[in-house]
């Protein structure tokens, strides 16, 4: 049976993926394609937080009594992603490849942090107070991924 950080580090790894190819594309100038991957990167880092948000995070918090703490940091880094997001699908609209590239550096900065944080600190914290949870919340995670 896999771990919770094994199965979420797993999900961060093929984000990365998708946002490399996104990154690649608009270095490109291949507008059409980088719309596709910026829309693919998104989603999965959208349904990547809410797992997180929905079910990891509650558990985690329910069963240790901590409402703030490492949750309330890492909902605060998802919300400051999300803001980068919403900047990226601006300046790709306006097939602006410079600044999507300076600030694609900033998200990548943004998500090497956050990662660390998570794999290094929190999903082995859930790993260990969530041991009989972990079979239902990796399935989620690992379920329909689009």
């Amino acid at each position: 049976m896999d771990t919770i950080t094994q199965t979420f580090s797993r999900d961060h790894s093929r984000c990365d993926k998708l946002f490399a190819r996104a990154e690649e594309s608009v270095a490109k100038n291949k507008w059409a394609d980088a719309s596709t991957d910026v829309t693919k990167f998104i989603t999965a880092m959208e349904r990547h937080f809410s797992i997180e948000e929905d079910i990891l995070f509650p558990a985690f918090q329910e069963r240790t009594g901590q409402r703030g703490g490492p949750t309330r940091m890492m909902r605060m880094e998802h919300q400051q992603m999300r803001q980068v997001f919403a900047e990226l699908q601006e300046y790709l609209t306006q097939q602006d490849r410079d600044q999507y590239l300076g600030l694609s550096e900033t998200l990548l900065m943004l998500m090497r942090q956050h990662n660390a944080k998570e794999e290094q600190m929190l999903y082995p914290m859930t790993d260990k107070m969530l041991n009989d949870e972990t079979p239902s919340i990796c399935k989620q995670m690992d379920g329909d991924k689009q």
